[in-house]
């Protein structure tokens, strides 16, 4: 089974897979309270792939998931790990750190592959970014021609312009050949029902040359065709940003790496790829019994030539990244109680891959020598300011005897895998009457959206955008990636269409954002304010439909528009309960669609959630003042036995989701929440909730709240009454 990143759902494949596919962050979250989840004390084999990533940006993750399955090796039963990586010069140390023996330590040449790699580096004088790339336009065609005739080649270039333009200039120069058309490896007859199912011309041209280009802004169905086209020989050439070497799974005889820098937006500059994703790369010029040996060429800097040379043919040696990045670790092992002291942070550093590279190479981690003495002090040092940025997060307090206890907002930021200094933000930012806007703004301002790409001359498009958004920002830096994620939030809620690599951007902050808001909403309900907690709900709702709060609810439905949804507005139909109680007559009369869009219609009616609520205070006539309160809530959702519950209708959310429910009990004339429970509701649930009574005498009306976290229209709320009694006296 794959692991999703919720963590319910992870829960019960857990309980049921065998074997376990994972990524770093998805078992992270999943293994942190691993003292209450014996499945993954159960785990008997671990095995890592693409080790040597512990130098990159995911590196600290990693490593803290492999020193925590060595201790829980050590603590509980013994676990087998496997770790598998690049050619390394520091392999020993890796290997020891996961615990293998001397015997158990296989390390091999970066020349020892499957399929021998010709490594041909070739450096451009030119001084801009821009001149260089254009220069390599002609030696592309050229390498491709005399390293790859006949064979299937890639070409990565820097990002997804320079798809368009280097298929361009390679069809120009095949013009002038005699075989205009050398890259198509059939007729073009052959291709053409595959052709048909492209819908960008220019791809379309390129692919009738036997060229392909493979970017985000395809989609779905044309990325799959050019892949197939590649993969069974039919186009030799196939050409795709650097990124997607992760992502795709193709391999060809020749590889060319056209440019060894992308644009960081974040830094305003360009940056040299990083070394795991140019052997990344060099990997897919590998194809086992089919080549004898496969081409590697690399286009890049001149002064850029000899560093390449080196480390391309040498191991590479691999450092820890953890030190920059242990609050929130640190946090983590606080909350589940495997830290509670000082000491205890010092030995949990001793089990990381860290530690064993601080004596190794002290320089790297300014570290004054290798003595016990110095190693000692600065673990304490690192570990002190760690906690004591902690600390002033409100996130964890420090006792006078050096124990360590976990606070409130530590104990949201570790369930939701969430960045201490996002739940700090939230917790100084949210306010008792902040609105809608001000959650926006806040929301965006995540360090979670700290990586999101800014490419070049973004920020004109990013203003223009900015114009259409309903929310104006007071002094907005377009290169910022947190004003971008507030814009396109709003094109998101605003369904407007965007540039095909904004769309890509606006999934990858959709996919980060559900955890996030799930947070906000604790913080609030920490500060017992009730108005906020149902706006941070309803922008939930907001995301996972692509709407805002004031659009018709009926949008949510397929095939609707503002103009359908007008049109039943004048009717009274304004809800989907409206749509489905219509005669049919009369829904066909007033929908005015096809059968079988009236059929998805229909469909999606019938998966809105219609859940029936029962509730009632237990003993109501022996209320006291400061006494407990209890309500009994009784759900029952209306749905056959025999059908399943379904996934959530979200087609402008990039992720499959299941329907999440809070309860909440609150008094809205004083913005007071007293109660808050979040929930899963299958066929029926049975729900327990308390909260204090206020503190004088009289007759009270609370209301009680059913709230989901992606349906719009479907929230109901309800009266609470009940008389709240005088307490006796102390004394008594």
């Amino acid at each position: 089974v794959r692991l999703t990143g919720e963590t319910s759902t992870d829960l019960k494949l857990l309980e049921k897979g065998e074997v376990i596919i994972s990524t770093p962050e998805q078992w992270d979250v999943i293994s942190r309270r691993w003292k209450q989840r014996k499945n993954v004390t159960n785990v008997k084999l671990f095995m890592v792939d693409e080790t040597h990533l512990i130098v990159g940006s995911r590196g600290p993750v990693l490593e803290v998931i492999v020193s925590r399955m060595r201790y829980i090796s050590s603590q509980v039963a013994k676990i087998r790990i496997v770790a598998v990586s690049s050619s390394l010069a520091n392999a020993k140390d890796i290997g020891e750190w996961i615990g293998a023996t001397n015997t158990s330590i296989f390390n091999f040449h970066p020349s020892v592959r499957p399929v021998p790699l010709e490594i041909h580096i070739q450096g451009f004088d030119n001084p801009g970014f821009q001149a260089r790339m254009l220069a390599m336009y002609k030696p592309t065609f050229m390498a491709l021609r005399h390293h790859s005739l006949d064979k299937p080649a890639i070409v990565f270039v820097p990002e997804k312009k320079y798809t368009y333009s280097l298929a361009i200039e390679l069809i120009a120069y095949c013009s002038t050949l005699e075989d205009s058309t050398p890259f198509l490896k059939v007729s073009q007859d052959a291709i053409a029902d595959h052709l048909s199912m492209i819908s960008d011309n220019a791809l379309r041209t390129a692919l009738e040359k036997g060229i392909g280009f493979y970017h985000e802004g395809l989609t779905d169905k044309e990325k799959l065709v050019v892949s197939k086209l590649h993969e069974s020989g039919a186009i030799q050439v196939f050409i795709t940003s650097y990124k997607h070497c992760w992502g795709i799974d193709l391999t060809a005889h020749c590889v060319i790496l056209m440019g060894t820098q992308f644009y960081d937006g974040a830094e305003h500059r360009h940056q040299d790829y990083h070394i795991t994703d140019i052997l990344q790369m060099m990997g897919r010029g590998s194809r086992p019994l089919v080549d004898d040996c496969g081409k590697c060429v690399i286009f890049c800097h001149a002064p850029k030539k000899e560093y390449y040379k080196k480390f391309l043919t040498n191991p590479f040696p691999v450092e820890s990244h953890l030190d920059h990045f242990l609050a929130d670790h640190l946090n983590a092992e606080i909350v589940t109680k495997t830290i509670e002291n000082k000491q205890d942070a010092v030995d949990y550093l001793t089990w990381t891959f860290l530690y064993r590279r601080l004596k190794q190479n002290p320089n790297y981690y300014n570290l004054q020598g290798v003595s016990h003495a110095h190693l000692s002090d600065f673990l304490s040092e690192l570990i002190e300011n760690t906690l004591q940025s902690l600390e002033q997060s409100r996130c964890i307090a420090i006792e006078e005897d050096d124990s360590l206890s976990p606070l409130n907002l530590g104990m949201i930021a570790s369930y939701y895998y969430t960045q201490y200094t996002t739940i700090e933000l939230f917790s100084s930012s949210l306010a008792p009457r902040i609105k809608l806007k001000g959650l926006i703004e806040i929301l965006s301002h995540a360090a979670e959206y700290d990586g999101l790409a800014m490419r070049h001359h973004e920020d004109t498009a990013l203003q223009k955008l900015a114009h259409h958004c309903p929310n104006k920002m007071s002094e907005p830096k377009y290169t910022d990636p947190h004003t971008k994620t507030n814009i396109l939030m709003q094109c998101h809620f605003s369904r407007r269409k965007l540039p095909s690599d904004m769309e890509d951007d606006r999934k990858w902050i959709l996919g980060k954002t559900l955890p996030l808001i799930q947070a906000m909403v604790d913080v609030i309900a920490s500060n017992r304010w009730l108005n906020p907690a149902l706006a941070a709900m309803e922008l939930s709702q907001m995301i996972t439909q692509g709407l805002w709060d004031k659009d018709s609810i009926l949008l949510q439905l397929p095939h609707f528009t503002p103009a359908m949804a007008k049109r039943c507005a004048a009717q009274g139909v304004e809800s989907i309960f409206d749509v489905i109680e219509l005669e049919d007559e009369t829904r066909q009369k007033l929908l005015d669609v096809s059968d079988a869009k009236m059929a998805e219609i229909a469909a999606v009616c019938n998966k809105y959630p219609n859940i029936n609520v029962d509730y009632k205070i237990p003993d109501q006539d022996d209320i006291q003042t400061n006494s407990s309160v209890r309500i009994e809530v009784q759900l029952e959702r209306e749905i056959d036995d025999q059908t399943p519950i379904p996934k959530v209708f979200a087609p402008a959310f990039p992720k499959e989701k299941d329907e999440g429910w809070w309860l909440v009990v609150g008094d809205p004339k004083k913005n007071q929440l007293y109660s808050i429970k979040r929930l899963t509701v299958q066929r029926r649930a049975n729900i327990k909730m308390e909260f204090t009574a206020p503190k004088t005498a009289g007759e009270f009306t609370f209301k009680l709240y059913l709230m989901s976290d992606c349906y719009l229209g479907c929230d109901q709320e309800y009266d609470l009454q009940f008389v709240v009694n005088e307490g006796d006296d102390d004394e008594d």
